[in-house]
């Protein structure tokens, strides 16, 4: 209790507050901008932070991220472009309710439902970091190797145009993320001569150029005219009742999310598309999906903060980044004298549970802010569209440049671009792509890492007990995907001799 008290003294005053505060304005800022990402807001704070106390510092990192990670939905809603990965799997759904007229409930759904997920995540990191971490701790390249293939397994079986074009979109993405060096022999991959090549392929510039830029493309073959211009209706409007319509998928995603969230190296960009692709599978009415529906919005928009905060388990018991956000605040706790570690919990509990506390303003935060973000997002549409083009192509060559800061990235954003444009004027999926750059070198790491264990034997995927488990939910998924397209291929071919 002491620890507990000492924690909101740390907290709760004026310079931690006005932190957070302003944290959460910047993070809400960049996120909502295509093309700009949370980890890129976060990045850029790191130097401010050198001149801050622990908390604030540790404040202003917590607060941004996760204002950041959900105003990245705001693009996603009203302009098809997501703000993340994990924004991607569930974009077709909130762009399609800002097609019907009804961005306010889209961004309202997306905001509350991370709220509450990311609230839910401080639950579970305060009552089960511990074991959590342990849990998390007992994965080896077995256990991530089936996780990631089940990821990418999902992501190609809710894309639209088919599991197909599916597969050949995934396929492309994987294909992608092995341009590099070799992660186990060092070797250079499709790098043909050119030394940028050799660092792979960024995802950041492969999305923003995949979504925004194609995005471009398609509005730009209006021209100069006039483009009928969609009204956001007022903000937040039906959220509450398709909250609680949806409350079992909004605790599912939630709960998915700090399973996932746990496990180093994850994060939530694969915790959206399995909890979405969860809801789908559930749903009583799967033909909505990415039309419009609300019910994998809510439920892949929980698991996103919640991910988030579980995402703290392993960097703060054992000084394992969750992701690419929380490996940038490892840093900033060393650098401030807070080495974490189980030490963190039993030496300085205080610093622990005030980080928690800022999780619960950080979230409580994202509602009053996501809401004036959404009030003022309903003027974006009153910008003429050739205005809004210039100004987002803007922000998608400086967050590519920002990246490495070269133009190389601004090149893989409009070659990329160009890619993508081609392959949804023909109806394939991008989102795929996105996952499959995103998963590649976890995939590969994973699977190199597991064949020189087992010394090249595939049995050993499957000699781990959480490693069986997840093989076989993957394996079934498959197969039952194949046997759904052999009984329809029969089907078809029964109708076909019954009409003739």
């Amino acid at each position: 209790m002491d620890a507990f008290g000492l924690a909101l003294s740390l907290v709760f005053n004026a310079d931690t507050l006005i932190v957070i505060v302003l944290a959460s304005a910047f993070g809400l800022f960049v996120g909502a901008m295509p093309g700009l990402t949370a980890t890129m807001a976060t990045a850029l704070l790191v130097p401010i932070t050198f001149y801050m106390d622990p908390i604030p510092a540790i404040a202003a990192i917590i607060s941004c991220t996760a204002m950041a990670i959900t105003a990245g939905d705001i693009p996603g809603a009203l302009l098809r472009i997501p703000g993340t990965p994990a924004s991607a799997a569930y974009v077709e759904d909130a762009h399609g309710l800002t097609r019907q007229g009804k961005a306010g409930l889209a961004i309202g759904i997306s905001i509350c439902a991370a709220a509450l997920g990311g609230l839910f995540g401080f639950a579970v990191l305060m009552s089960a970091a511990p074991m959590l971490a342990r849990f998390a701790l007992n994965f080896s390249s077995f256990e991530y190797f089936w996780l990631s293939l089940l990821g990418l397994s999902c992501a190609v079986i809710v894309s639209r145009g088919g599991v197909a074009k599916g597969m050949l979109s995934l396929l492309l993405g994987l294909f992608i993320a092995q341009i590099g060096l070799d992660p186990l022999m060092g070797q250079p991959r499709f790098t043909f001569g050119f030394a940028e090549l050799a660092g792979g392929i960024s995802f950041i510039p492969a999305m923003i150029g995949m979504f925004a830029l194609a995005e471009i493309l398609r509005n730009g073959r209006a021209g100069l005219q006039i483009v009928p211009q969609i009204k956001v209706a007022t903000p937040f409007a039906g959220v509450g009742a398709a909250l609680r319509r949806y409350r079992l998928n909004l605790l599912r995603g939630a709960a998915t999310g700090s399973v996932i969230g746990a496990l180093p190296g994850v994060g939530g960009d694969l915790g959206a598309w399995i909890t979405y692709s969860i809801a789908k599978r559930t749903s009583k009415t799967p033909e909505k999906f990415g039309t419009g529906h609300p019910e994998g919005l809510v439920e892949a928009g929980a698991t996103n903060n919640a991910a988030l905060s579980s995402s703290w388990i392993p960097a703060m018991v054992f000084g394992i980044p969750g992701d690419a956000v929380t490996a940038v605040a490892v840093g900033v706790l060393f650098m401030k004298g807070m080495e974490p570690g189980p030490q963190l919990l039993t030496v300085n509990p205080h610093n622990f549970y005030a980080v928690l506390l800022v999780f619960v303003l950080a979230n409580l935060l994202l509602i009053p802010f996501g809401y004036l973000a959404a009030k003022v997002a309903r003027y974006i549409f009153e910008v003429p569209p050739s205005y809004l083009n210039a100004a987002i192509l803007l922000f998608c060559v400086v967050g590519s440049y920002a990246i490495n800061n070269t133009m190389f990235g601004v090149l893989v954003m409009l070659i990329l671009g160009v890619l993508a444009y081609i392959l949804q004027s023909r109806d394939f999926a991008i989102a795929p792509i996105i996952l499959g750059i995103v998963l590649g070198p976890l995939v590969e790491q994973s699977f190199t890492t597991s064949m020189t264990i087992a010394r090249g034997d595939p049995l050993g995927f499957f000699e781990r007990p959480i490693a069986a488990t997840l093989g076989a939910v993957t394996v079934l998924i498959w197969l039952a995907v194949m046997v759904r397209a052999a009984y329809g291929a029969w089907h078809l071919r029964m109708s076909q001799t019954h009409n003739q």
